[in-house]
């Protein structure tokens, strides 16, 4: 084939700019991983209920059932980012949404504490498989310079979700009881899935990959309409070889890469913890469960506010920033449980404040594990990362579940829930001049 005929999809999508299509996949990628948001936080909202309607006497026990989702996430995000690989970006993306969909919505039906783990367990599948392609989807049909922002930007999504269950938990449970939360969380992505199905484009890197040459063409017309190619043109992505997962450990990234492990995992144990057991913590403590669940609901917003605020300090003060949040949630955190009886406003104030510094952190973390590797180890390190952050999420309900079965006062336990801030910041502080060194010589990605 003549190679002006040829055209790398990569090259093509670097070199264009943005238009409506991608403003369209932006809104889709949106809503879609916003539904994922609330069916990852959805049942620590039904916890209080459940006590009294199971009649549960430790509220330990619902320990496992919270982290079951988390870790059928652990299985869900490489089963389906295979399944995306072979099959297509948007294919893997519908299965999992049927997936969490369906087991979400039965949830509503489970009559014991076995059953909602399972079931929970099972939605986890569908909820992590669906994260890794729809970011892959992103970042594919940005340029090279906006691919960070398009992730984060898409990923944002999850932060709004996670914030609903808590309205829908104070407006509607004390009328409708536990399983409306679940009847949302299932109905929503089965209706949604017909917008995937109608709407979302498949990834055009995909496409060529797997040589279907006349729906890349049909793509790029939809990408940008009026293109002319000439004729023959054939499209192409240039793969080159993977490195190893050694690689992972050559240099200082013998030591950076164990603290950015241990920075995800002991991250998101606590955030976790936090957004799985604060509407039972603070009922405990005999706040109104109306005001305990918007309580998380502000989590989420203050987390949704860090998000944003963090990535422009990120690109100019390198990690800084996050040792910054890291050391300001430790107080914040650990005051939760003093705050919690003086007054509404300033419990949520404080709980605003607390996830603001623990999502701030974990999307500046995000994004440092997409700056520190070079292109070729990209996916692997920052896949390496998430992977180890997910076992830390599990544990943040189940240690959670376990200190609450000591019969500990809430002021203690949010003093608990602290710690893990103060080791991430020891281990954030060490990694700061290797990253800075690090940046300063292969500068970002290289």
């Amino acid at each position: 084939m003549n190679g002006q005929h040829t055209i790398d999809v990569t090259d093509y999508i670097d070199k264009r700019q943005l238009n409506a299509f991608n403003f369209q996949l932006f809104v889709i990628s949106f809503l879609v991983i916003m539904v994922d948001g609330f069916d990852i936080t959805v049942a620590g909202f039904a916890v209080p209920s459940l006590i009294k309607a199971w009649g549960v006497q430790s509220p330990g026990a619902f320990g496992p059932v919270l982290g079951a989702s988390l870790f059928g996430m652990l299985f869900g995000s490489p089963l389906l980012g295979h399944f995306g690989d072979r099959f297509g970006r948007k294919t893997a993306i519908l299965v999992s949404y049927v997936v969490f969909g369906v087991f979400t919505l039965a949830a509503a039906w489970s009559g014991s504490l076995l059953q909602l783990g399972i079931l929970r367990f099972l939605a986890g599948i569908g909820i992590g498989g669906l994260l890794p392609n729809i970011v892959a989807l992103n970042a594919e049909f940005a340029p090279r310079r906006l691919q960070a922002t398009a992730v984060i930007v898409s990923f944002a999504g999850i932060t709004i979700g996670g914030s609903l269950p808590g309205p829908i938990a104070a407006w509607l449970l004390p009328h409708y009881g536990w399983p409306i939360l679940f009847y949302f969380g299932g109905i929503v992505p089965l209706f949604l899935a017909g917008l995937i199905a109608a709407s979302m484009p498949e990834s055009i890197r995909f496409l060529a990959l797997k040589d279907r040459q006349a729906a890349v063409a049909a793509m790029i017309q939809r990408m940008d309409p009026g293109t002319k190619m000439p004729e023959g043109t054939r499209f192409v992505v240039q793969v080159g070889e993977k490195p190893p997962f050694t690689d992972l450990f050559v240099g200082k990234l013998a030591v950076m890469t164990p603290l950015l492990w241990l920075l995800f995992a002991l991250n998101l144990m606590a955030y976790y913890f936090l957004v799985s057991w604060m509407p039972t913590l603070l009922a405990s403590a005999s706040i109104p469960l109306s005001q305990a669940a918007l309580a998380t609901t502000v989590l989420q917003i203050g987390g949704f506010i860090g998000a944003l605020s963090i990535a422009l300090p990120l690109d100019r003060r390198g990690m800084l920033p996050i040792v910054a949040l890291l050391v300001l949630a430790v107080p914040i955190v650990g005051s939760i449980g003093f705050v919690a009886q003086q007054s509404a406003w300033q419990l949520m104030v404080i709980v605003g404040l607390s996830g603001f510094c623990t999502l701030g952190c974990q999307f500046g973390l995000n994004a440092i594990s997409a700056i520190l590797y070079p292109t070729a180890l990209r996916s692997t390190g920052s896949g390496a990362a998430f992977g180890i952050g997910r076992v830390g999420a599990i544990f943040g309900p189940v240690v959670g579940g376990r200190l609450i079965d000591m019969h500990l006062p809430v002021q203690q336990l949010y003093m608990f829930a602290a710690v893990p801030f103060v080791i991430g910041a020891i281990a954030a502080l060490i990694m700061l001049p290797m990253f800075a060194e690090r940046m300063a010589t292969h500068g970002p990605g290289r």
